[in-house]
């Protein structure tokens, strides 16, 4: 089965962030990921990591992708994070594309979002840090977010066409956006790079929605995904509880 990792942002909220670390350990996380790193004490935070035995996962690359006119600056802000990755030990980086920009079409900005990565998939190569690129739902929680389906972010995997730029695959963003879970990982599992999850609706643990965890687990395990779990979900309670109901279900 996939290793767990959790993601200190949300699962554990509510004391010191480096402190969240040996926590999530201790509640069974095999490694820990988080969102931004610019605001981050990263020395406490790989000391903590270090002496709890616990990878980092993954955290956010930052940058817009889909304006032209900051192109050369998100270019910069990933490279910059791919080195920040590669000293932490870091497999992979989380790539949100930004806002669907007013003014200009579709086609112009998806060709932007390849452009940029493509400009940094060497950079990832050489680092060994994997460019994971996320669609979100704009129904619920990130309106006018540009990148929605995982049909559109894996044409970008596809014309960027480097084994360091896959997508991140969050059941819970695309269970709220279009749904067929597992048929979508078990057909795509060649081109995904991390999976999130959460339950819908309420973004709260498995166990608390419409989604059968146990057998979205299964199928990924059964289609030879062997990347990270990532728990990114607000427990409804007890944290260490939260967590027994995701390792219940893998």
């Amino acid at each position: 089965m996939p290793d767990i990792s959790v993601c200190v942002e949300m699962v554990f909220d509510d004391e010191p962030f480096h402190e969240r670390i040996p926590r999530a350990v201790a509640a069974g996380a095999d490694a820990v990921e988080f969102w931004g790193w610019r605001d981050k004490d990263l020395d406490a935070v790989e000391a903590a990591a270090a002496e709890a035995d616990a990878p980092i996962a993954a955290f956010g690359a930052g940058g817009t992708l889909t304006d032209p006119g900051q192109a050369e600056d998100a270019v910069e802000t990933i490279r910059e994070s791919i080195a920040t990755a590669s000293e932490l030990g870091c497999p992979t980086l989380i790539a949100t594309t930004g806002p669907d920009q007013d003014g200009l079409d579709r086609r112009t900005q998806y060709e932007n979002v390849v452009d940029v990565l493509s400009e940094v998939a060497a950079d990832a190569e050489d680092a060994g840090v994997t460019l994971a690129l996320e669609p979100l739902n704009t129904e619920v929680d990130h309106p006018g977010y540009f990148l929605t389906t995982s049909a559109e972010g894996f044409d970008v995997v596809d014309d960027v066409d480097s084994p360091n730029v896959r997508l991140l695959y969050d059941v819970y963003h695309q269970q709220i956006t279009e749904g067929n879970v597992i048929q979508t990982v078990t057909e795509n599992v060649d081109r995904i790079g991390h999976v999130h999850v959460a339950d819908v609706p309420g973004r709260h643990e498995p166990g608390t929605g419409e989604l059968n965890y146990a057998n979205v687990f299964a199928a990924l395990d059964e289609a030879g995904y062997d990347g990270y779990v990532g728990c990114e979900f607000r427990p409804t309670g007890d944290p260490e509880a939260a967590m027994d109901a995701v390792l219940n279900c893998r």
